[in-house]
Parts: C-alpha cells; structure tokens; sequence
C-alpha cells in the first residue's frame, strides 16, 4: 500500500506525484534581481530528489520588496527571463515548482544574510516601507504607505504572477506570513492605520484579499494560487488562529487553493513555543475550520512523523527545508523507510558499470 504522504494531491490543473514538498529557502545569492547558476544548482538538486513541488524563494515584485539586496525579484522582464533556466532545468529532471511572490515591506533592505544588518544607499539599500510609521526591532523607522502606493503594489503583484506564468512556473504562492508586507498589513501589532486599510478585521484583510484576487484574476484558471500564512504572532493582542481561519475563508472564495501554515515573524517579542511538528496543530484547526487543503511545516524531521500527518488528516501536504538542505534527495529516503519505492528521474536510472 502506497504511504499517504507518497500520493499523489491535484490542485486545479496540476497533479502532483506527492505531498512532500520543499518549502522556499533564502538564498541570498541574487545580483539585481537575477538569479544565476546557484539557483540553477539549488533547485535542480531537489528536483532530481523526488520532492513534489518545490517552492523557489521569496521574490521581490518590486525592487524595494525584496528581503535583501541578495534576494530576487519578478519586476521585469530582465529578472523574469533570469529564472528560465531554472525552470526549464526542473522541467527537465520531471519536477514541478512554484514561486513565491512577496514584499519584504519594514523587513527589508537588508545585507546579505552572513553580513547582517541594514544596507544603506550607497550599498544598494532603500527606504523600507510599510502600513504605518513603525519598526521592526533592529531595522529603520518604515514608511507608511499611502492609499495609492497600496492600490499601485496590487497591480505589481499581478504583473510578477504573469511574468512568472509567461517564465513556466507551475504554481504561484503569494508570502503572508513571517512579518512581511501582507502580514504586517494583518496584524495589529503593525498595522497601526486609521484608514480603510486598518483598524478592524475587514480593514485589515483588504489589500491582502485585493493582492490575492488581482493574481487569481491574472493567471491561468488551471493554475494553483497558494498564500503562506503566519497563523498567530505568538504574542499577545497580535494575529491569531481565530483570525487566520477567518481570513481562509475569505481566500478561499477568492480563489486560493491551499494554504501554507506557518507562524510568527511580525515582531521581535514573539513567545513561540517550538518542538517537533509544533505548526501542525494551526494547520489542522484551519484545514478544519474553513475546509480548504493546508500544507503543514516545522521541525518535521522523521518519515514516520511526515507521513502520519497526511495519513491522520491533520494536513494535505507536509513541507520541508532544512531537512532538504542536508539532503535534497532527503524524500526518496523517506520513500526508502515507509518502504516505498517512487519511480526515478531517468537520470537517476542511468548508473551502470561500464
């Protein structure tokens, strides 16, 4: 009998041969928003390595979105056609993969990972921006944002969803979640505005809810449109579970259709309490709450573990990175210990003593 986590999930069109996944990963390794070789590397290890999706990284929809200056962007058409070779490498080895689209927002402009730190100007930084005049601990005061700087980042967002459509990406996942733009939007720890992108629930979930259904309205119907979401602060008076599960409803009339449950990230006093498979629980009470496929992340380290997950219901789909980074073949492993034997890339069928 094939393990639960080895069959296969649809999303629209798309069918994949698993559901276990390789969540997005900071690389750091971007030159003005392009990609590279690197990347080409990156992405094509876990492809050859059996994973169903792979998610390639937080991507900048505008220059001052990204996390870094390191990070990459989908602005135009220079960074969109540097992701080609990525995909078509993927598309090679018979694997999938998505990207996710973001806006760091006041968790911007920083150096390179293994420098730290906030880049100023004249290292290639920028003024970082936000729903209201508040910082992240550690970073510059943001700017907040105006009504028509929100309304214009609605359309940037649309037009990165059809840049990656047009490069071949098979999925499109939009970054709520770990303190970026649209979660700082929905938390009120952050979002301290007074206009109709503020205050109340409703106010607070507007411009994420337009940026789903401005990419949802963008991209083919067949496509999967998945959104990340920070299911609580883990701090008091901040975004919560009630909340999140709330709001995927709402993105599931919008036309989402999974959502990628992960927590925290929005302020620095955050109080989380982390063991193994410590998400699960909010991606479950989600999965449950508004009836729309999750997949589930954190400190999932054992096959057994993984495919009990998906077996039990508590989630449609488990992601990994660090387990990935270690061994980007890491899921034929888990194959090899549930006593599953997937089919191979024709590369990996190759070997032979000659």
């Amino acid at each position: 009998m094939t393990p639960a986590l080895f069959t296969p999930i649809t999303l629209r069109d798309l069918t994949l041969p698993n559901r276990l996944w390789v969540a997005p990963m900071c690389q750091y390794s971007a030159v003005d928003g392009c990609v590279g070789t690197w990347h080409v590397m990156h992405h094509g290890a876990f492809a050859s390595g059996g994973a169903g999706l792979i998610f390639a990284e937080a991507t900048g929809v505008v220059p001052e979105g990204r996390i870094s200056v390191g990070c990459p962007g989908m602005w135009s058409d220079a960074t969109a056609a540097s992701w080609r070779p990525v995909v078509d490498f993927v598309h090679a080895l018979g694997g999938h993969i998505g990207i996710q689209l973001s806006h760091a927002g006041r968790k911007g402009s920083r150096r390179l990972d293994w420098v730290g730190g906030h880049a100023e100007p004249e290292e290639g930084g920028w003024q970082i921006v936000g729903p209201s005049d508040n910082a992240y601990t550690g970073y510059p005061t943001a700017r907040a944002l105006t009504v028509a700087e929100i309304e214009a980042l609605v359309g940037h967002f649309a037009d990165a969803a059809r840049r990656a459509v047009a490069v071949g990406f098979d999925a499109i996942e939009l970054h709520a979640a770990h303190g970026y733009l649209l979660h700082q939007f929905l938390s009120p720890l952050v979002n301290e505005r007074t206009d109709e992108y503020g205050g109340s629930f409703d106010n607070r979930v507007r411009f994420p809810l337009a940026v789903i259904r401005a990419v949802r309205a963008a991209i083919p119907t067949g496509m999967p449109l998945i959104v990340r979401l920070s299911a609580t602060d883990w701090a008091d008076g901040g975004w919560d579970l009630e909340q999140s599960i709330e709001f995927a409803k709402r993105m599931k009339e919008a036309g989402v259709d999974l959502v990628d449950v992960s927590t925290a990230g929005v302020v620095h006093e955050q109080q989380v309490q982390v063991g193994p498979g410590y998400q699960v629980p909010f991606a479950t009470a989600i999965r449950e709450g508004a009836g729309i496929p999750v997949s589930a992340v954190g400190l999932i380290t054992e096959a057994e573990q993984a495919n009990a997950i998906v077996e039990e219901g508590r989630a449609d789909v488990v992601e990994v990175a660090r387990a990935a980074l270690r061994n980007p073949r890491w899921p034929f492993v888990v194959a090899e210990q549930l006593g599953h034997r997937p089919d191979l890339p024709p590369q990996l069928n190759r070997a032979r003593r000659v």
